[in-house]
Formats: C-alpha cells, sequence, structure tokens
C-alpha cells in the first residue's frame, strides 16, 4: 500500500470526520462570533456595490463550504499518511487561520482594505490547499470548489466595499 493510498477502518473515519466537523465548525463559530455583532450597525453603515447579496445568504452559504470542509479534510487524512498528510493538513490549516482572519480584519477590525489583502492571502492558500488535495484524493479536491468560487466572489465584493468606503 502507498502512503498516498491508506484507508482507515470506517469507525476510526467517523471519529476523524467528527473531529474534523467540530474543528470546522469552531473556526465557522469564531468567525461567525467575529462579524455578526458587526452587521447591524457597522457593516449595515458602508456602501455596497448593487451585487452585494442579502445578509441572510451568508450563513447558510457558509455553513454548508465548511462542511464540506470537514468532509475533504477527513478524506485527505483517511487516505494519505507521513509527509503527504501532514502537509495537506497544514495547508489546510493555514486556509482554516486566514479564514478567521479575514472575519477579524474585515469586521471585527472595521477595515475592509486589510480584509483585502487577508482574502487574497487566503484565496491563494484555498489554491494551494485545493492542488496538495487532488494529489491525495480527487473528490476532497473538488469538494473545495465551493469554497473556492465563494472566497472568489467575496473577494470581489470586498474589493467593492474597500473602494466605494476609501
Amino acid at each position: 500500500m502507498t502512503e498516498t493510498m491508506a484507508r482507515r477502518s470506517k469507525p476510526e473515519s467517523l471519529v476523524v470526520l467528527l473531529i474534523a466537523l467540530v474543528v470546522c465548525l469552531a473556526a465557522a463559530a469564531i468567525g461567525s462570533a467575529l462579524t455578526v455583532p458587526e452587521i447591524p450597525i457597522w457593516y449595515a453603515g458602508l456602501t455596497k456595490p448593487s451585487f452585494n447579496p442579502p445578509n441572510w445568504i451568508f450563513g447558510p452559504v457558509w455553513t454548508l463550504i465548511y462542511v464540506l470542509m470537514a468532509v475533504a479534510i477527513c478524506r485527505v487524512w483517511t487516505r494519505s499518511r507521513g509527509t503527504v498528510r501532514s502537509r495537506a493538513a497544514a495547508i489546510f490549516a493555514v486556509q482554516l487561520v486566514l479564514n478567521v482572519a479575514w472575519s477579524a480584519a474585515f469586521f471585527a477590525g472595521h477595515s475592509p482594505g486589510g480584509g483585502l489583502v487577508v482574502i487574497l492571502a487566503l484565496l491563494a492558500a484555498i489554491v494551494a490547499t485545493i492542488v496538495l488535495f487532488a494529489r491525495i484524493d480527487r473528490l476532497s479536491a473538488w469538494l473545495l470548489a465551493p469554497y473556492l468560487a465563494w472566497v472568489s466572489f467575496a473577494s470581489v465584493l470586498n474589493a467593492a466595499i474597500w473602494v466605494l468606503n476609501g
């Protein structure tokens, strides 16, 4: 069995999935805690572009994305070993931290410019994660495609808000 072809038992895979869900949903909760208090006053007071979606759409979209991220890292973790798995987990952790850092910069920091810097780094980290995941498990890489699409859209939205409020 090669390093990237490792498989885990079903009970072990379920434990890994539960841990992945807890980690990803904890990141979601932290990001939400940094974001939600700023929506009614600070964010509501910003000039936004015409393509800004309604606020209610963000929660369901992000929830789905975090669940897909958890499934993706679970599949990668259970299908690899050694340095391949370590690298994939490390870049996944980097993008997860940058994801939360964006909420801290943009919302908690009231900084669309700072958020733009962070979200561009996040985009690069997502692409790197997808590339590494694809080497281990193509489905895991595809599970991150909605995340890449949404953060790409969010980057354009962030840039527009920065320009309109700069």
